[in-house]
């Protein structure tokens, strides 16, 4: 039986750090880069594209996070995800110095109207080639509806928006016909208005009576990637994703939730099982032996500041962890923000209670995604596992520090899963579309 190959993406931010926080401390992070300028991402982009990735994908927030001591204080102290800047202007940046790497920009719908948002998206896919993706988010920090002045909505509308902005922009992107452009420098005639449909939407959230201002991108609209974790979030990643982004401590999590995303695939949505990519989230350290790679580790682990993992968490679950002695059970404690993000973070300690202060740490270094730590074929191992046992159709790599961490998965991991005839040898597609479905 032929085995699945890899799909492999960088999850980073337009930022001093990523997710892994306090990685501005290390000694390998940036020497010689500075991540606000473009030969940062041109180098960035050239590496994962050397490493024949899908993607780079860009993270996003909007807005410092406030909730830890109802301040910003703690965020801006200790660089928990700040300074970010804004994703979507690097796009054509990496883009220009890659040829075959896609580009999956977050971007949130909680302040834009799906008229801008999908005209942007547009402009973006025309801009790279057809190699643009969209990660769908909705906003669930609240630090960012106080960036904005507004108040946070009920969580129960959140997916009934989603569907209806969605619905919106699809809508938009495929309202030019085939032939809609004719060109006829005779009689002047550029395009046929007939073939140009204007879309008249009347939603429950949103209103709009307009053409889409942009021509027919490469891809049609860009590959749509979500995240849902909640019953309500798999049933909208089932329903319109191409790919989905899923955070699992372990293969026997990754397995179920597999098997969940493909049986509403089939049961709710009519489409066929497995044509939705499954991206699950790794972290990686590897080095020539297991013992170098283990104390690369620790010393990764060691940089991550106590109150400033606080107040991550904090901003990702919607809780004042500042209000709660440390070592309280992260499971006693109800949260608003992302269940999923609780709900793994409670199952990383493999049966056994994870405190508050636990759970900061292990969040602001990895999340709660599997750190993978050793040689090569040490990695190989487990991510054949992964894809065998769990279902994964491939990996979203945590960054630690950049551009180091991603040089050494490419030197060093990338041959030994070719060797094994679990990874591409050459990109076959013209699109990032084309390049997600492929198989040999």
């Amino acid at each position: 039986m032929t085995k699945k190959k890899a799909h492999f993406l960088g999850f980073i931010q337009h930022g001093v750090s990523s997710h892994a926080t306090g990685m501005w401390r290390h000694p390998k992070d940036k020497v010689g880069w500075d991540y606000a300028s473009p030969p940062y991402w041109h180098h960035l982009g050239q590496t994962l594209e050397r490493g024949l990735f899908d993607a780079i994908f860009i993270a996003d927030e909007l807005a410092p996070y406030n909730t830890y001591a109802d301040s910003s204080d703690t965020t801006v102290k200790y660089a928990v995800q700040f300074p970010t800047h804004e994703p979507s202007t690097i796009v054509p940046v990496i883009a220009g110095a890659t040829r075959n790497l896609g580009i999956g920009v977050t971007l949130s719908t909680a302040f834009e109207h799906p008229y801008s948002m999908s005209r942007r998206l547009s402009s973006l896919d025309h801009l790279t080639g057809g190699r643009l993706a969209w990660n769908i988010v909705s906003s669930y920090s609240k630090s960012e509806w106080d960036a904005y002045g507004s108040t946070m909505p009920d969580r129960s509308l959140r997916y009934e928006r989603l569907h209806d902005y969605i619905d919106l922009c699809k809508k938009l992107w495929s309202s030019w016909d085939e032939g809609a452009i004719v060109a006829d420098r005779v009689n002047g005639v550029y395009a046929d208005p007939s073939k140009v449909r204007e879309v008249n939407h009347d939603g429950p959230f949103f209103k709009c009576r307009a053409r889409h201002f942009v021509s027919p991108s490469p891809q049609g609209n860009p590959v749509l990637w979500q995240a849902g974790s909640s019953d309500a979030g798999r049933d909208f990643a089932a329903e319109h994703a191409e790919a989905i982004f899923a955070i699992h401590p372990t293969v026997e999590r990754m397995r179920a939730y597999s098997d969940d995303l493909n049986n509403r695939l089939v049961t709710r949505f009519s489409r066929p099982a497995n044509s939705v990519k499954l991206i699950y989230g790794i972290q990686v350290v590897v080095a020539e032996t297991r013992a170098e790679a283990e104390e690369k580790y620790e010393f990764i682990r060691s940089l991550v500041p106590k109150e400033g993992s606080l107040a991550m968490i904090s901003g990702q679950l919607g809780v004042d962890f500042s209000q709660y002695d440390p070592d309280q059970a992260l499971a006693d404690i109800a949260v608003p923000g992302i269940q999923g993000v609780k709900d793994a973070l409670v199952e990383s300690g493999s049966g056994k209670t994870v405190t508050i202060a636990e759970a900061a740490q292990t969040y602001s270094l990895r999340f709660s995604m599997p750190a993978l730590v050793g040689t090569p074929a040490d990695i190989a191992d487990q991510l054949e596992d992964f894809m065998d046992r769990g279902g994964a159709d491939g990996f979203m790599l945590l960054a630690t520090y950049t551009p180091g961490c991603f040089e050494e998965f490419v030197d060093l991991v990338v041959p030994e899963l070719q060797r094994r005839g679990r990874y591409r040898s050459a990109y076959t597609g013209t699109t990032l579309r084309d390049n997600l479905r492929q198989t040999d």
